[in-house]
């Protein structure tokens, strides 16, 4: 039997595991991204490739030492090199000696049959229609129930009374979720999960910054990818709000695109009209929604040689302009380190915090 494995998003590998586990295959489930899985990636990548096929082509090779034999990948369209990354790794595994079969799935709105195709080759417990239907959608509300408590997370951490509590209940509770099996398991879990995280205790008068975080969206989702950004400006006293879930981009890519999604086009229209690629065209529109919602700040997050992020940091210093909204860019390589980082984010609260009590005391002096 085939051991397939595939990319490591954040907790989204708990969902994608069960389910392929359902459809009758073995898996080898990705190990979170380490420095040994960064070396491996850097060694064998090209020197100038984009940061996030450098962490795959690591966790690929960590996983073919733990037995993977089949990757499950996407693919993509439009003018960015995510698109070509799956054909890549593929030749590089195969230069080291590496005999890996790749499943790739391109969005099904665009390519309808490649979709069912892999989902047959994937089926090796012969569900029927079906029972695959019954079993994407339990996988679906797993996802949810995910990406549900770590949204709670980003709101409770801030407003902590004990530093580090908010992530010690969280990684309690993503194995509840990952432990629940039927749809009413995954619901109570859930249930227990954000009943969990609101009783952390804190502190409901505290004053706390918010900020957006957009960009492309493998650095975005996978943390070990951004250094933890988000526990690091929680830990600040940052209300964080991503500005990308798996949910909503699964939405958005299988089927038709979400309100959400109009509406950030719109947006972004005055600035970017045309699609440049990735998620360039997404930061440029969410950064204009979060100024109009009164954020803080933003944060752009965007690999290294990224070129559709690249070309929304040149927009988004007019966007900054223009809605009177701080933005700050990291460009994320191997080079990136987390005491840097932590740097330029407290100089960045800092000035937010600064800059909300200058208005406060406008708005004191006018009134």
């Amino acid at each position: 039997m085939p051991k397939i494995t595939f990319p490591r998003m954040g907790e989204s590998w708990r969902t994608f595991k069960m389910l392929l586990e359902d459809l009758g295959n073995e898996v080898v489930p990705p190990p979170r991204p380490s420095k040994r899985t960064l070396d491996l990636g850097v060694r064998y990548s090209p020197e100038f490739a984009c940061f996030p096929l450098k962490i795959l082509m690591g966790t690929y090779l960590e996983t073919i030492e733990m037995g993977a034999d089949t990757i499950v990948t996407t693919g993509g369209v439009g003018p960015c090199r995510a698109g070509e990354y799956a054909m890549l790794h593929h030749n590089i595994l195969k230069d080291l000696g590496h005999e890996v079969r790749m499943i790739v799935f391109e969005p099904p709105r665009l390519y309808p049959f490649n979709f069912i195709k892999n989902v047959w080759a994937l089926n090796r417990a012969r569900v029927s229609i079906r029972g695959i239907i019954a079993l994407v959608k339990r996988a679906w509300r797993k996802l949810q129930a995910l990406d549900n408590a770590e949204k709670l997370s980003h709101i409770v951490r801030p407003r902590e009374i004990n530093r580090g509590t908010t992530s010690r209940v969280y990684r309690k509770v993503l194995e509840w979720i990952d432990q629940a099996y039927t749809t009413e398991q995954i619901i109570e879990a859930e249930a227990a999960a954000l009943e969990a995280l609101r009783s952390v205790p804190q502190n409901p008068e505290r004053e706390v910054l918010k900020v957006g975080i957009v960009g492309e969206i493998y650095v975005l989702l996978e943390p070990a990818s951004n250094l933890e950004i988000e526990e690091t400006l929680g830990n600040l006293g940052v209300e964080v709000e991503r500005s990308m879930f798996l949910t909503g981009w699964t939405r958005d890519n299988t089927w038709n695109e979400t309100i959400e999604g109009l509406t950030v086009k719109e947006a972004a229209a005055p600035y970017l009209p045309e699609l440049v690629g990735g998620h360039g065209r997404d930061s440029i529109g969410n950064t204009v929604l979060y100024a109009k919602r009164g954020f803080d700040g933003v944060i752009q997050l965007a690999p290294f040689t990224c070129i559709p992020e690249i070309v929304a940091r040149t927009i988004l210093t007019r966007v900054s302009r223009d809605h009177d909204i701080p933005v700050l860019t990291f460009f994320l390589d191997e080079q990136t380190g987390k005491a840097g980082m932590t740097t330029r984010l407290e100089a960045f609260v800092d000035l937010l915090s600064r800059k909300k009590r200058a208005s406060r005391r406008i708005v004191t002096l006018t009134g």
